[in-house]
């Protein structure tokens, strides 16, 4: 099935319109991959979707694969090569029928490198047509991180000296060891975060070992523990892929790459950090296939969905993401943009750092070091003929400015600030010297989010809540339509002991609980006549607006997150 095909079927069922379809596809032409590849990386539909509607149109039955459950014996009868180059993997083996996956069932070669495993294995052949995802997950199976790291380290060599008062030679530095295990190591170290979803990776020389910890789920986790000697060798791979100085320990470094990682380019951040023990390297991983999210997958819904979607529809005016640092406010900002991001659009960014890529968009980071920072960058933007300007974080008084008045003068600006909730943004700005009077004019939504763990949907279990938290729930939807809130008492509430597809932990991502805030003629009468935040909150409560408590309440008895942290994330 071709590109134009497969996007053809998509634009018929539904699934996209017909000029976010020939986006797509000059994408992927220009990329020179599969459509799929593109939808599945950028989040754009569900894999599960785009796997339905090529059922259909082949003829083929779709099947949903669980990596977790196919048997190891039958992964060792289809090599990992295979699995990749002709994207087919082994489901099940019994009764002499040998079950496949095929990404592509009428790609004849891999017809026939199936064809060529179960003449080998003498078996019957049946074939169901999987998702690019799927196969994704079944991949990530053939690589073990720690005995492909074990391995390494033995070729290294070295003996490992556990004592605190460690007398090394003078000569040791210059006694270089084979540099391949070394790039094995970190090769593999990359490889393994990249599949388990982590955000970042911590290489931290402690007194007698190298710990590498990795960040999922916003928690971090150790993974690995290399001998000391390697400390050195495992920094200075890293800064040379990185590109900054190596023979520089004394100061704080920072770098960045480009990799491809699992069939996909992915950007790295790296910065180094000076310690006794030796450099500490915190690794960044940029990928967007985790990174960029759309509005479903961020959580936004009911009334504070529409609120945004009218503030997106307004030709000018600022709209502000605040939370505290880790909660997801770049990633809603990226949603933003890409909801903006249509051929007739100018958009450009000012970021600290350009996180993700993203087509259409002109991206510049600013260096402050050299007198390129926000409010420098916002005066050149507007020289640059903008519809919308995303700066990365309003932190002082000069960008809020800069930043009102850019809205003002017929942009959507889009933004961060650090506030606790939606309705401190307005005294925010106002003590970042921006006339009140201007406020009402040039600000069109506040939003606010925090970010909660989401449950395992394999393994959740409904329970009555207790008692106390019959009375949280109670209070917090306690003056809710109906139609927002359809849930009567007794409450029942979610909770995931864990499972083979959350690997034991209960959860499977995160997902943000929101507030948002919009301008309205009695929100400026508060303003112009002396914001406080009891003022704005009451005429919050007049709009309607869901609270993030009231917001994550809802989610987590529709069963998506847990009441346990939304109490702790809201409080």
């Amino acid at each position: 099935m071709t590109n134009e095909q497969l996007i053809a079927g998509l634009v018929s069922s539904g699934l996209i319109d017909s000029s976010a379809g020939q986006k797509i596809k000059r994408e992927a032409d220009l990329a020179d991959v599969s459509v799929e590849k593109i939808i599945s990386e950028k989040n754009l539909i569900g894999d599960e979707g785009v796997a339905q509607v090529k059922s259909q149109m082949l003829g083929v039955p779709y099947r949903k694969v669980n990596a977790e459950e196919i048997p190891e014996d039958l992964m060792a009868v289809f090599p990992e090569e295979t699995v990749r180059s002709y994207q087919v993997v082994p489901i099940s083996k019994a009764d002499n029928m040998l079950v496949c996956g095929m990404v592509n069932p009428d790609d004849v070669k891999a017809q026939e490198a199936i064809k060529f495993i179960s003449r080998q294995m003498r078996v019957s052949l049946g074939v169901f047509l999987i998702s690019y995802g799927d196969l994704q997950q079944v991949i990530r199976r053939y690589s073990p991180y720690k005995s492909e790291i074990e391995e390494a380290v033995k070729k290294i060599n070295i003996k490992e000296d556990k004592g605190s008062n460690k007398v090394v030679s003078l000569d040791e530095a210059s006694a270089r060891s084979e540099d391949a295990p070394i790039i094995r190591i970190v090769s593999e170290t990359i490889k393994e975060a990249v599949q388990m979803g982590a955000s970042d990776i911590h290489f931290e020389p402690q007194q007698n070992y190298l710990r590498i910890r990795f960040r999922i789920l916003g928690e971090l986790k150790e993974q690995a523990q290399l001998p000391v000697a390697l400390v050195a060798p495992v920094i200075s791979r890293i800064k040379i892929l990185s590109n900054i100085k190596i023979d520089e320990n004394r100061i704080p470094q920072d770098g960045r790459f480009r990799s491809k990682v699992m069939d996909r380019e992915i950007d790295f951040r790296v910065a180094s950090f000076p310690t006794p023990q030796g450099e500490k390297i915190a690794l960044r991983i940029l990928d967007s296939a985790t990174g960029l999210r759309t509005f479903d997958q961020l959580g936004f819904a009911g009334p504070s969905f529409e609120v945004v979607k009218e503030g997106l529809n307004k030709p000018y005016g600022m709209i502000l993401v605040t939370g505290p640092t880790g909660s997801g406010k770049s990633t809603t900002l990226y949603a933003l943009l890409s909801s903006l991001n249509k051929e007739g659009v100018n958009i450009v960014s000012l970021e600290d750092p350009v996180e993700y890529f993203m087509p259409g968009i002109n991206q510049s980071q600013v260096r402050p070091e050299i007198g390129y920072d926000f409010a420098s960058g916002l005066r050149q933007i507007l020289r640059q003929d903008p519809d919308v300007i995303m700066v990365g974080e309003i932190r002082d008084a000069e960008t809020a400015g800069l930043a009102v008045n850019a809205a003002l003068t017929g942009h959507i600006v889009l933004s961060t600030l650090h506030t606790n909730n939606a309705a401190g943004v307005i005294p925010r700005l106002v003590d970042m010297k921006v006339e009140p009077y201007l406020l009402p004019s040039s600000l069109n939504i506040m939003v606010a989010q925090r970010l909660v763990s989401e449950l395992c949907s394999n393994c959740k279990q409904e329970v009555e809540a207790i008692p106390a938290m019959q009375k949280v729930i109670a209070e917090s939807l306690e003056g809710l339509p109906e139609t927002i809130n359809p849930f009567k008492p007794p409450y029942k509430i979610w909770r995931a002991e864990g499972c083979s597809v959350c690997h034991g932990k209960g959860i499977v991502g995160r997902r943000a609980i929101h507030e948002v805030l919009k301008m309205t003629p009695e929100m400026e009468e508060i303003i112009t006549s002396g914001p406080t935040i009891q003022r704005i909150n009451n005429e919050a409560r007049k709009q309607g607006m869901l609270s993030m408590r009231q917001d994550g309440v809802l989610k987590a008895l529709s069963g998506i997150v847990s009441l346990e942290e939304v109490i702790k994330e809201s409080s």
